[in-house]
């Protein structure tokens, strides 16, 4: 007797099977639209009838066949796509893949689609999400704070400007694919990075985003085992996340690091981090690569992770990591984060002169107002401190940051009294 499948079952297949399913009918009938349409028919299909029926001994095969069909309705349906493919070349899959070295995956085909330098960045990310990542275009205008029919138009703007580009459905060449690499490494990035800090929203922390992020990084690892890059971008998202529960309070201030309950950290995700550090240093080690700025980063959040406590940080390993970081990326923001850990090392007054030169250049930023804050109240420059501290807070975007600055402002009236 067959067991009706639960919407368990439904939701873990759209979210092992939905980038499969679409970059499949993407290479074939090289349509994005079609594509997306034709899987949201399948799943539609199961919805309606694997509670009466069960699940399928193989969901995605049922959903890949199921989408085909209804593509191909779709197009006889569209008599100008009528006249574009004859019935014999959309009933037989017979189309030769174009060769992309040791992997030939269609995901990775739709990511490296998606992240095409033809879009604006928050249109690869936008699409990324929708194609790659199955969300919905709710779900993508709830996360960036915008309204459905605003997200829909920049999605919609953005397969027809990858139609109307002649966009292939296929791999960059060797030659350029780590410069197309960076892109789609950078969209990811970005979506992590709202989810863990949002500015979009008034929640502190998006998790959806966050474990989005982490899953297209586990795709891209698995696809591209031997890219130093994406192992540094997991290991940088996986050591992050690990400090989630501990980052923001009960009552919805942020945490800031040296301030964390590292009993909350979560240990196994920390360990997997370590693992692919560990594994790039090897690589670097016996000479066969050259760490890039995601693994450097990756590499200072592992040190972070290491310490026990705050107190126990081993700075000087840091400020090494980042006089490192400056040849790959030699940033403001960088620089920044470099100050900071100079100033752990030798002293606020020491960091406050590393940062002073970056004032033109992140004057919008309010991390470099929040830093040169703490630092002005820790070598006793209060009053410059606060004027500091509301330039921060003018410029922070996430409400649980903006709360633990202005209390980290107001505390300063009692060290004056004192």
């Amino acid at each position: 007797m067959t067991t009706p499948a639960t919407a368990d079952h439904i939701t873990r297949a759209h979210r092992e099977e939905w980038a499969r399913v679409v970059a499949g009918l993407a290479r074939r009938f090289g349509d994005l639209e079609l594509a997306e349409d034709a899987a949201a028919d399948a799943f539609v299909a199961a919805v309606e009838h694997w509670p009466r029926e069960g699940a399928p001994p193989n969901p995605g095969a049922w959903l890949t066949t199921t989408a085909t069909r209804k593509a191909i309705d779709r197009v006889r349906r569209d008599s100008q796509r009528g006249r574009k493919h004859d019935e014999a070349q959309l009933l037989v899959d017979d189309e030769p893949r174009a060769p992309i070295g040791d992997v030939d995956d269609d995901r990775l085909r739709l990511l490296f689609v998606c992240c095409h330098p033809a879009l604006k960045m928050p249109s690869r990310v936008a699409l990324t999400l929708r194609m790659v990542g199955g969300l919905t275009v709710a779900e993508i205008a709830h996360a960036f704070f915008v309204p459905t029919t605003t997200m829909a138009r920049r999605i919609t703007r953005a397969k027809h400007t990858l139609a109307t580009a002649r966009v292939p459905f296929r791999m960059p060449s060797a030659a350029d694919v780590r410069e197309r690499l960076a892109g789609v490494l950078t969209v990811i990035s970005l979506i992590f990075n709202e989810g863990y800090l949002s500015t979009s929203s008034g929640d502190a922390v998006r998790v959806e985003l966050t474990a989005e992020a982490i899953r297209l990084a586990r795709l891209l690892r698995e696809l591209l085992p031997d890219e130093g890059e994406v192992a540094g971008l997991l290991a940088l998202t996986l050591l992050i996340d690990a400090r989630r529960a501990a980052r923001v309070s009960p009552d919805g201030e942020l945490v800031t690091l040296p301030e964390q309950d590292r009993s909350l950290w979560d240990r196994e995700l920390i360990a997997e981090g370590h693992t692919l550090v560990y594994e790039r240093i090897a690589a670097v080690a016996e000479g066969s690569a050259r760490p890039g700025r995601y693994q450097l980063l990756a590499a200072i959040n592992a040190v972070h992770a290491d310490a026990a406590s705050a107190e126990e940080t081993d700075w000087r390993q840091i400020v090494a990591l980042y006089d490192r970081m400056l040849t790959v990326d030699a940033s403001p923001i960088v620089r920044l984060n470099r100050a900071v850990a100079i100033a752990e090392l030798h002293g606020a007054a020491t960091g406050l002169e590393e940062i002073a030169p970056l004032a033109g250049a992140l004057s919008g930023y309010h991390a470099f107002h929040a830093a040169r804050a703490d630092l002005l109240r820790r070598t006793g420059r209060l009053d410059d401190a606060r004027a500091a501290y509301d330039r921060a807070i003018a410029l922070a975007g996430n409400a649980a940051e903006r709360t633990y600055l202005a209390r980290r402002r107001d505390d300063l009236a009692a060290a004056g009294s004192a």
